[in-house]
């Protein structure tokens, strides 16, 4: 689902843009078992994803790529780290949620188990899935990392960030300002797909979510 485009990110002299990439496809993901920080490998179709994917991204001349250093993010950035000579710094700041006791778990079998605190996280409560992690804590370490490297970037620079679906969500509703209830508002990634975050006069603005392909310049009114 597309939100907008890289009209402001696409030409020069539009500011620093973010792209927080999701990895490509694992065995649990195609079970729908929840990951969380366990250190699951990327399927041959997931490493295809991103082979695919780091053709489309290298376009968008990244400076930067730091990911989590679980196997499915950093092996996602190595593809495009082999395209563009740049080297990845990989962070544990990156990781996805810590989910305590869902972890492995199927989805059925988490609504089996736990469904009156699924129900409550669905509602945008704060819940500690599975004994584990609170949204907005995973916000508070993965945000900073975000903010640091782009920091770094040269006026028009790019980073890449690659991580997983649950972390990106959140740390694009930090940056945006948005208040934790809404985050889920976002919507998830599918696997190997970005979103893309824009440098704006008032702050952080969203160019792009869930994307896999590149997209043409919004033109018109809103431009």
């Amino acid at each position: 689902m597309a939100v907008s485009s890289f009209s402001e990110a696409g030409r020069p002299g539009r500011g620093r843009r973010v792209i927080l990439w999701r990895h490509g496809q694992t065995s649990w993901n195609v079970e729908r078992r929840f990951q969380g920080t366990t250190d699951v490998e990327l399927t041959e179709t997931g490493v295809a994803q991103a082979h695919r994917a780091a053709r489309l991204l290298v376009a968008l001349k990244p400076d930067t790529i730091v990911a989590s250093d679980l196997k499915r993010a950093a092996n996602t950035a190595a593809e495009l780290a082999a395209l563009t000579g740049l080297d990845v710094t990989h962070d544990e700041a990156l990781r996805e949620t810590y989910a305590g006791v869902w972890q492995g778990l199927t989805h059925e079998e988490i609504i089996s188990r736990h469904g009156d605190e699924y129900a409550a996280w669905k509602r945008g409560e704060p819940v500690r899935r599975g004994g584990g992690e609170l949204e907005t804590e995973v916000a508070d370490r993965a945000a900073p990392v975000v903010l640091r490297n782009a920091e770094k970037l040269p006026e028009d620079g790019t980073l890449v960030v690659v991580s997983h679906g649950g972390t990106i969500r959140t740390t694009i509703g930090r940056l945006l300002g948005l208040d934790p209830r809404d985050w889920e508002s976002l919507g998830g990634l599918s696997n190997c797909c970005w979103s893309v975050l824009g440098e704006g006069a008032r702050g952080w603005r969203l160019l792009e979510h869930n994307a896999g392909t590149l997209p043409e310049p919004v033109l018109g009114d809103d431009d």
